[in-house]
């Protein structure tokens, strides 16, 4: 079967959109072998474009990542979606659906695209994350080692560690083990949050079903929304990743966040299955 698909990333973060009206879904070990970059296309999700059953969608998205799990949600994914589908509403937003909801996009010249996340989450069971009580922070134990973590939801699962570096912080190491965690039962994104100053910060993200990735959208806004709430951050931040920028408003409980960042089409061809 010839499946014809559009190649596109954001932040390096790379997406394998797929019109999937009148196709079926391929499976697990499919998409594991078509996220192959050496032996498939290649990419960190695969996002599967449906027609939307919401009145005011303009379209309904699926995202699976490489290992064949489904995702919840993905902030570059979203901005992917909505430079494909190129076109905004008569109130100038585009709205977008997916298993966490409907999300409103802004297209703007310049290529960026404005994504709507939603409020980020702080109860341990949006996440969801096993605690006894809510907290701000929550300590975890790693065999002889224990870490300090803050649990997020923007629509699928983050946990965002302070580092004094992004650079030495160990993701490799602690990433898998973190993601895997018995206390996030759906597994979890975790992010490595260096703060370089209050309008500024770095950051690395282990991507669950993925692994480490060159960006990492809700991963960005789980970030920011930790910080924020240690009091380390602004409303509006700049954060770094390994492949770019983006930046993120939020101006609180109560408000949506917004992520702002490229989103750019590299190549379409056809995979044979």
């Amino acid at each position: 079967m010839q499946l014809p698909f559009t190649k596109m990333q954001a932040l390096g973060n790379d997406f394998m959109l797929v019109d999937g009206q009148d196709r079926p879904l391929p499976d697990a070990a499919t998409i594991r072998r078509l996220a192959d970059r050496h032996r498939g296309v290649g990419f960190d999700q695969l996002l599967w474009l449906l027609p939307p059953t919401q009145p005011r969608a303009a379209i309904r998205y699926r995202v699976f990542n490489a290992d064949g799990s489904e995702a919840e949600q993905c902030g570059n994914g979203a901005r992917c979606v909505a430079r494909y589908v190129g076109g905004t509403l008569a109130d100038g937003e585009l709205w977008l659906e997916h298993a966490s909801g409907l999300s409103a996009a802004r297209l703007r010249a310049d290529g960026q695209v404005r994504i709507d996340m939603g409020e980020p989450r702080f109860d341990p069971a949006a996440v969801p994350f096993v605690a006894d009580t809510a907290a701000d922070a929550y300590r975890l134990e790693l065999g002889a080692e224990s870490v300090e973590l803050r649990v997020v939801s923007m629509g699928n699962p983050h946990a965002v560690l302070f580092v004094p570096s992004v650079g030495d912080a160990p993701v490799e190491r602690l990433g898998p083990l973190l993601e895997r965690h018995e206390r996030f039962p759906n597994r979890a994104n975790i992010g490595f949050l260096e703060v370089v100053s209050s309008r500024r910060a770095r950051l690395r993200v282990f991507e669950r079903g993925v692994g480490e990735t060159q960006g990492c959208g809700s991963g960005a806004c789980a970030a920011v929304a930790a910080g924020r709430r240690a009091g380390r951050l602004d409303a509006e931040v700049r954060v770094e990743l390994p492949g770019g920028e983006v930046t993120i408003d939020w101006p609180g409980p109560g408000e949506p966040m917004w992520l702002t960042g490229e989103a750019v089409t590299v190549f379409e061809g056809v995979a044979y299955l």
